[in-house]
């Protein structure tokens, strides 16, 4: 079975799907099963809400102030028990809640997603990953296409709205003119970009 909670680097972690819409170049699923305490992280199927409710009672949170919802899949994919675990852990922790995620959940879901996490996410870090849609489609191979690029910056602007924190990512295996890129798309937004170092 695998893990639907872990620890990394001194954060724990919510791993509640492995489906995902991209198949980026840098994913760290191609790596191995698991990452720090989880030997894995692949889900034979995805965890229904109870029993994610029954891991979080199970844990102990005590040395964190801070959950994230990040594993082998995007946390939007499984949208209803992203919302009702988030509630779950708010309710019985008062835990700071960040997502991790790549800013498609509008086309994942078929609908404007931002305003649902509102109250029940802190801080959220959407994987920008290129400066226009031509290289993000390269990066990420979307399933969406075309479609992706514009739909997470959409996205992006609603978090503001909802989310105290927002924030983009980039992987440092683009080149410095992308990145420089990223950093003006980012700017012209007033979202701050953090560039993260390959986990090969």
């Amino acid at each position: 079975m695998a893990d639907i909670i872990y620890t990394y680097a001194g954060s724990a972690y919510l791993n509640i799907t492995n489906k995902c819409p991209c198949a980026c170049i840098f994913c760290i699923r191609s790596n191995g099963d698991g990452l720090g305490s989880a030997e894995t992280l692949w889900h034979k199927k995805d965890p229904t809400i109870e029993e994610i409710k029954a891991e979080i009672d199970r844990f102990d949170f005590s040395e964190y102030d801070e959950v994230v919802f990040c594993g082998y899949g995007e946390p939007m994919q499984a949208l209803d028990n992203l919302i009702e675990s988030a509630k779950h852990l708010k309710e019985k922790h008062g835990l700071k809640i960040r997502l991790n995620s790549n800013g498609l959940g509008d086309l994942i879901n078929g609908k404007p997603t931002a305003h649902l996490l509102e109250g029940l996410i802190d801080s959220i870090s959407i994987s920008l990953n290129a400066p226009d849609s031509e290289s993000y489609q390269r990066v990420t191979r979307s399933k969406f296409g075309e479609e992706a690029f514009p739909s997470l910056l959409k996205f992006a602007e609603d978090c503001k709205k909802y989310i105290p924190n927002v924030k983009f990512t980039v992987v440092d295996v683009i080149s410095e003119e992308e990145i420089e890129g990223c950093k003006a798309i980012a700017d012209k937004m007033g979202i701050p970009l953090r560039i993260r170092k390959w986990i090969k």
